[in-house]
């Protein structure tokens, strides 16, 4: 069973493949186990410190239809597309983030509906789809009204995977993941990069600065369980999963305040100390559009679970990056 991961190099992707790579299976689009004999992982750096001999590295440019067409073939069982530009650069630089977000995964879709073969293919969308006046608890019926770039990008993902699926040119599901936290490394580029610096930086012992107010409420996601998600969402059944092909992922709706609190109750006062506020209105007014809570029960019913709380999370990161 050969898989592609486009993002691969990304944390969640290389965390992925790590998991992959342990299970050492997956079920193909006949709900078959079938044991992982390649692992493609592509992206525009080159993902590192994999030995095992069923992971192939390929960088390149995931909007390339000559790359694209050489990782992409008929041994192609599974893809996850994890690759995208993220909210605030999708926002900044149009013609990238419609590139990257939107032609892209369209190339893709067309490569395998060419190939014939219908591979599962698993689509991380986002929060950012939804917009707008929206209800206290967004529904499955929630009609979808972005107010980023990114956001209108993903939704448009999300209903030509919809419709590819339709067609029988693929085994589609898209994943609506929620904000990720706490993302390991530096800060980038998205609205929702300071849900992981205010927490991962003071605990590296570095300040912070936070760039919307404590009251600003979020849906989050540990890493751990995004992860799960994703090999979760790519086990179920065509069947299971119906017409609808879009999944809303459980997660947790906390504040700021609450997150810095779980901050301080975890690793104490002088953690939540470094914690300095500047207000960014164009972040602020990104995020504020999102929703800060879902109604996952379509999800958690076929098997798929968010975090305890979001302390659990903090010591999660604390766990996996700083041990």
């Amino acid at each position: 069973m050969k898989i592609l991961i486009t993002g691969g190099a990304g944390f969640l992707g290389q965390r992925l493949a790590r998991q992959l790579l342990t299970l050492g299976q997956l079920r193909d689009s006949h709900g078959q186990l079938q044991d992982i004999s390649e692992l493609v992982l592509l992206d525009v750096v080159a993902a590192h410190d994999f030995s095992d001999q069923r992971v192939r590295v390929i960088t390149g440019d995931i909007a390339d239809d000559g790359l694209m067409r050489q990782v992409l073939d008929h041994a192609t069982s599974s893809i996850f597309h994890l690759a995208a530009i993220v909210s605030g650069q999708a926002e900044a630089d149009f013609d990238l983030g419609m590139r990257i977000n939107l032609d892209a995964p369209r190339l893709l879709l067309d490569i395998c509906r060419e190939l014939g073969h219908k591979p599962k293919v698993v689509f991380t969308s986002s929060v950012a789809v939804y917009g707008g006046q929206l209800p206290d608890v967004v529904q499955d019926t929630t009609a979808l009204n972005p107010q980023s770039s990114y956001g209108a990008q993903k939704a448009i993902g999300e209903l030509l995977l919809n419709d590819y699926s339709r067609k029988g040119y693929i085994d589609g599901r898209v994943l609506r993941l929620p904000t990720i936290s706490v993302r390991p490394g530096k800060p980038n580029k998205a609205a929702s990069s300071f849900a992981s610096g205010i927490i991962r930086e003071p605990l590296n012992g570095l300040d912070a600065v936070c760039p919307v107010s404590t009251d600003l409420n979020l849906w989050l996601l540990s890493p751990r369980r995004a992860v799960d998600a994703l090999i979760a969402g790519h086990e179920l059944s065509a069947e299971t999963l119906g017409s609808q092909r879009t999944l809303n992922l459980p997660g947790l709706s906390v504040s700021v305040g609450q997150m810095i609190a779980a901050l301080e109750q975890v690793s104490g006062a002088d953690a939540a100390a470094r914690i300095s506020f500047e207000i960014d209105p164009a972040i602020e007014r990104i995020v504020k559009s999102w929703p800060a809570a879902w109604n996952a029960s379509r999800a958690v019913s076929m098997g798929l679970s968010a975090d305890k709380d979001f302390a659990s999370i903090i010591r999660a990161y604390i766990e996996d990056e700083l041990s």
